[in-house]
């Protein structure tokens, strides 16, 4: 059985669901550059490029993908406006398999690795602190033994928002009074998992780009807290990012790997945005694979990034 057979129809009825302004925006324009032409020609080209523009791929991306079309366009001779619309789907799976955008089948966490620390950053307002909290779900729904840190001392809203992500999760928090020391909380956390042979450590950070070099410090911090204790950790340093925020997504990307390492991406908001391109352009132009999706407010509603799914949903019919 293929790795993406067993992409369940849940799973999948979700994910159209949650892509469905992206896709409507996306195939209607399409539709209104094809009326009318059998052959496919320079200006459709164009048009193609304007329309994956406007869907937030980000220019550098559109390039890539229409570049690589007029390739097998020259490869091939000739092309119909159907073919290329096959084509184009093609070619948008292919750069994400070669940006390492392969799929997994669930939330699964190596088993040399107990805890499984995932160091969670991203603005405010991104969907950080309901990820963190749709990630217990996940692991504990599995049997895992989870611990998430409020780390994000600087909000008394961020810490009881977690605490009720945690209760409804199933998940352990360890907190302190607003405004203590992050790195503080990080040590109690982990220190805390390790001695209760938890499975995975979550640990929330704040989200505040107005002062970078503060930023970068404190992440810096952070992370040499967790190696006392674990030289390893973070196992996950995970960016959450606002589909809806369009290309200011690409700046915050840019941003946090600046100030830290950042090897995985969640994608939140979907379903609630036409602006579903942007997965396309983060995961090209920053070659950090996106791992999750937010396609709800519900706690079940985060899902791995399976990019082949991804791309029949956004483009329609089975790749």
């Amino acid at each position: 059985m293929g790795i993406f057979s067993i992409f369940s129809k849940d799973k999948k009825e979700k994910l159209d669901q949650g892509l469905s302004k992206t896709k409507e925006s996306f195939l209607t324009k399409i539709n209104r550059a094809n009326a009318g032409k059998s052959k496919v020609d320079e200006q459709a080209l164009d048009q193609h490029e304007e329309i994956l523009i406007g869907s937030d791929v980000g220019v550098e991306t559109t390039l890539r993908i229409i570049e690589r079309i007029e390739k097998r366009i020259e490869r091939d001779k000739y092309v119909t406006t159907d073919e290329l619309y096959t084509i184009l789907r093609e070619e948008t799976a292919e750069l994400l398999i070669e940006n390492n955008q392969e799929a997994s089948n669930d939330f699964i966490i190596p088993e040399n690795s107990k805890p499984y620390v995932i160091m969670v950053v991203g603005v405010n307002g991104v969907g950080k602190t309901t990820t963190i909290g749709k990630l217990a779900h996940q692991y504990t729904q599995r049997g895992k033994k989870v611990y998430i840190g409020a780390a994000d001392t600087f909000r008394a809203a961020a810490i009881e928002q977690l605490c009720v992500w945690a209760d409804r999760a199933g998940a352990t928090v360890v907190k302190q009074i607003m405004g203590s020391d992050p790195a503080s909380v990080v040590f109690d956390t982990l220190s805390s998992a390790l001695s209760n042979q938890a499975d995975v450590v979550l640990i929330d950070t704040a989200g505040r780009l107005h002062n970078k070099i503060n930023l970068m410090n404190e992440l810096s911090k952070i992370k040499k807290v967790m190696k006392k204790l674990m030289p390893e950790a973070p196992h996950e340093i995970l960016l959450v990012l606002d589909a809806s925020t369009g290309q200011n997504a690409f700046e915050q990307a840019k941003q946090f790997s600046l100030a830290t390492e950042v090897n995985a991406l969640a994608i939140t908001k979907l379903d609630g945005t036409a602006k579903g391109g942007v997965v396309l352009g983060i995961s090209d132009q920053f070659k950090i694979p996106v791992k999750y999706i937010g396609l709800g407010e519900g706690i079940d509603h985060l899902q791995i990034f399976n990019r082949k799914e991804f791309v029949n949903a956004l483009f329609g019919g089975q790749f």
